[in-house]
């Protein structure tokens, strides 16, 4: 009969975390792309309010995998450029949203 120790995680192996982490980054990476469109789409005029809520939920997820002390160097790097580019989409939002004269960021 084993005991599970909850000091080591789920039990997964190394490999394992890292699989686990490179879907989250993917999933970020899609999470983003996605949050472009929906700010195009309100840009364009086809909706009446800015995703706001789906940026403070972006937002939140970056920080929370920022906060991982595991990462590989490479997956760091890919954290690191999904992170810069977000950071750069937010600003364009911004600067937009100022010229049109919604204070909404």
């Amino acid at each position: 009969m084993a005991i599970g120790n909850k000091l080591y995680g789920k039990g997964l192996s190394r490999k394992q975390q890292e699989v686990e982490f490179d879907q989250k980054l993917s999933r970020l990476e899609d999470d983003i792309r996605k949050l472009k469109i929906d700010f195009d789409i309100y840009f364009n005029g086809a909706t009446k309010r800015a995703p706001l809520e789906a940026r403070t939920r972006l937002e939140s997820s970056i920080k929370r995998i920022a906060d991982n002390r595991q990462m590989s160097f490479a997956q760091r790097y890919y954290f690191n450029t999904l992170a810069g580019r977000f950071t750069s989409y937010r600003e364009l939002w911004r600067r937009t949203l100022r010229a049109r004269g919604d204070e909404l960021l």
